[in-house]
């Protein structure tokens, strides 16, 4: 039993076969065998029978179910915030209280939860931010309590973004729970060239998502990462197709294998979303399709396939006994000029070639396909939005788009909370179709989406102890084995005697400043001072220097350059609104950017051509490269060590002759950096990209291309290409840089 304060439910031990969880659904004992009674009949129906297989239970339980209750299943809740307090970005009421005024538990279910649990079915829910593992176990406890009551027992899948971030920085809006481990970006994981570490890697992420109730992951990312100037590139991992296909089979494979089960599946899996179909890496320009003004995804090389690798060579083939992963996610993006057969120019999920000829037909994914977040609303006027993504399909009622990606093959709806629209589009379909082939297609779809929650054992015990949770979740083994990452994902590029700094002595570390820039939601956000590193960290290793003429070396923190790809002010000018993504820290004028875009094309524009040629583009935080110039010239002989924090691919020329040594860090803790600047690690990180020489050659490069970009040589002769590192003993040369080499 359960602390009876907390939640209260019941442990029924089978003999050989799984243990059964309830908090107040009826037991069914049958030749000394245990069995919930979801349905309340009295008797063992075939889903409720835990010896069957997991499709011959979704099966019968697909078809019981009223047409209501499947669109439920293929419904999203939106961001769910555990507790819900004021002031944040989806709200939520307990008893039309907020959490404080009503003395709700943290872990209380709110208004909303209720209300989309029982009245639109839903069971497929987004968690986001989690105040502990404690709160989230005993929320998960209260979520599976509560649909347990409800026809049919189905139980909650929660689902989650990627939590184990060591930075806070990236593209995605990630939440961060404070009780997991802390692990590098998927760039930084890719830096230490090691596909085995990024299994272990799967290991702790599973096992501490399990223990907070969690059972989907939105993610891996197995995007190619072909185009530097993305700005979701630092969530892949790189820019090798092998490695990226190794590395992401590599973690799909640990989150979804239950060890001893005979299909793999079982109560330690976490089914994976991998991300996103047919990939989402080859951006015109850079720009990315979360904005109207970057929908396409163009493809001047040709290469496709290159792109498609890590599904059909990595997640669709894993080498464990789950097979392949339990889902996949279309990118927003328009693949432009894809569509060979209908020569339809429209989002992933609305196109019947790229969903049902190619995943579905050519390459016979049977898992679930679940959109990207917010596809199906009406479009936003403003082509400089977040939101308004139902690219190439905004003529259509946001029905009729429902009912477009599900004849394509599409079974869920991502941030889709409401179930009308759902239904509608099946009402559209009976008379379209029939309804018999309405049903069967939708119980299709329902059949994929049970088995998701089968195959983690919910239906059986979706109960947690909430003290074993607070035990796995953030345990000295898994956070000590992300640190151990952190250290080894980190990338020295140069070093002319300047690392490490060993003994005590005094650094100067100068405050950085970031000019206004869009964030991410397309909001403005005001100019920041940033301290890149707490007195009280640097004080375990160093002195702190007020100036750099008092100090022994400085230690220069910087970040990729924050450059945007739309302009408001230019389009208000008469301008087509679009400007060029600078690698670079100086203002950048694109001479040899195309004159005619690959695609273009919107209702909101009076060109069909995005070119930026002979526009400017400026970085919000041209002044690192000031720091970085301005404390050298400060501190004269002494050294100076730049530490670049690279979202993407960076040219290096503007700094690298300013530094005595240059380490590259894909998103590690801060004491990370001071174990290798004072020599308590070794740097052992390779460059899983390239970075480039300067921005023409950016511009002449293909999006879809790996390696067509060339690299810069610093001025000691080292190129920084895919492949190079260094250590304290010079330019780093095992069997790691023979693994995987630039194509």
């Amino acid at each position: 039993m359960a602390d009876k304060k907390d939640e209260t439910y019941k442990v029924y031990k089978n003999p050989h076969g799984p243990d059964i969880g309830t908090a107040g659904a009826k037991i069914l004992e049958i030749d000394g065998l245990f069995f919930k009674d979801l349905a309340g009949t009295g008797e063992l129906l075939p889903y409720e029978d835990w010896r069957l297989d997991d499709d011959q239970r979704a099966r019968d339980l697909a078809s019981r179910l009223s047409i209501e209750e499947i669109a439920g299943l293929m419904l999203y809740s939106p961001h769910q915030m555990v507790p819900n307090v004021p002031g944040g970005p989806f709200p939520g009421t307990y008893g039309g209280k907020t959490l404080e005024e009503s003395g709700a538990e943290h872990w209380a279910l709110t208004d909303q939860q209720e209300s989309f649990l029982k009245q639109d079915h839903v069971r497929h829910v987004l968690a986001m931010a989690l105040e502990s593992a404690e709160v989230a176990a005993k929320w998960s406890n209260r979520l599976q309590s509560y649909t347990e009551a409800l026809p049919w027992g189905i139980p909650v899948n929660i689902s989650s973004d990627p939590r184990h971030s060591a930075s806070t920085a990236g593209a995605e809006y990630k939440s961060g729970a404070g009780d997991v481990s802390k692990w590098p970006e998927g760039l930084g994981m890719a830096a230490t060239f090691s596909p085995e570490l990024c299994r272990e890697f799967g290991k702790a992420v599973s096992a501490e998502c399990r223990a907070m109730g969690i059972t989907t992951a939105l993610f891996p990312q197995v995007d190619l990462a072909t185009e530097p100037r993305w700005m979701r590139f630092e969530d892949t991992f790189g820019s090798h197709p092998d490695m990226v296909t190794d590395f992401s089979k590599a973690y799909c494979d640990s989150l979804q294998t239950t060890e001893g089960s005979p299909d793999g599946w079982g109560k330690d899996s976490v089914c994976g979303m991998s991300k996103h179909w047919p990939g989402g890496g080859p951006c015109e320009g850079g720009r990315d399709a979360h904005y109207p003004f970057g929908k396409f995804a163009v493809y001047p090389g040709k290469n496709l396939n290159d792109h498609l690798k890590p599904f059909l060579n990595g997640v669709f083939q894993l080498e464990g006994p789950t097979g392949a992963t339990s889902a996949i996610m279309p990118y927003y993006t328009v693949s432009w000029g894809i569509d060979t057969k209908d020569g339809k120019n429209v989002g992933n999920s609305y196109s019947h070639y790229i969903i049902h000829d190619l995943l579905r037909e050519k390459y016979g994914y049977d898992g679930i396909v679940c959109t990207d977040w917010g596809i199906t609303a009406d479009p936003n006027p403003e082509v400089d939005s977040f939101s308004s993504r139902c690219y190439g399909v905004e003529n259509l009622t946001e029905a009729e788009r429902h009912l477009l990606a599900i004849e394509n093959g599409v079974d869920q709806f991502g941030g889709n909370s409401a179930v009308g629209p759902v239904l509608e589009a099946y009402r559209l379909g009976c008379e379209k179709h029939g309804p018999e082939a309405m049903r069967r297609r939708m119980e299709e779809s329902a059949v994929r989406l049970l088995k998701n929650i089968f195959r983690c054992g919910l239906f059986e015990n979706p109960y947690l102890n909430p003290a074993e949770s607070v035990k796995t979740a953030g345990c000295e083994a898994f956070c000590q084995a992300g640190y151990q990452a952190q250290l080894k994902s980190v990338v020295m590029v140069k070093n002319q005697q300047a690392l490490p700094q060993g003994e005590r002595k005094k650094v100067y570390i100068p405050t950085r400043h970031i000019g206004p820039m869009k964030a991410f939601f397309r909001t403005d956000m005001p100019a920041r001072i940033i301290q890149p590193a707490p007195r009280e960290l640097v004080s375990q290793y160093y002195d702190w220097a007020e100036t750099p003429e008092e100090a022994d070396f400085a230690l220069v923190f910087i970040e990729s350059p924050l450059s945007d790809g739309y302009s408001a002010q230019d389009r208000a000018n008469g301008g087509n609104g679009y400007v060029p993504i600078s690698l670079q820290y100086r203002p950048y004028t694109a001479y040899t950017a195309r004159e005619t875009s690959v695609a273009g094309g919107d209702f909101r524009e009076d060109s069909a051509n995005r070119s930026y040629k002979d526009k400017t583009g400026t970085a919000a935080n041209e002044s690192d490269l000031d720091l970085v110039i301005d404390t050298k010239k400060a501190l004269g002989d002494k050294p100076l060590i730049v530490v670049l924090r690279m979202h993407n691919p960076t040219v290096a020329k503007e700094f690298e002759e300013y530094a005595d040594a240059i380490l590259i860090d894909f998103g590690v803790q801060g004491q990370a950096i001071f174990d290798l600047v004072s020599g308590k690690a070794e740097p052992s990180g390779l460059l899983p990209v390239q970075m480039p020489a300067n921005m023409e050659t950016v511009e002449k490069h293909c999006e879809d291309l790996p390696f067509d970009i060339e690299p810069y040589q610093d001025s000691t002769g080292n190129r920084y290409d895919f492949g190079f590192g260094m250590n304290w003993s010079g330019t780093i040369d095992d069997q790691r840089t023979q693994r995987y080499r630039r194509k």
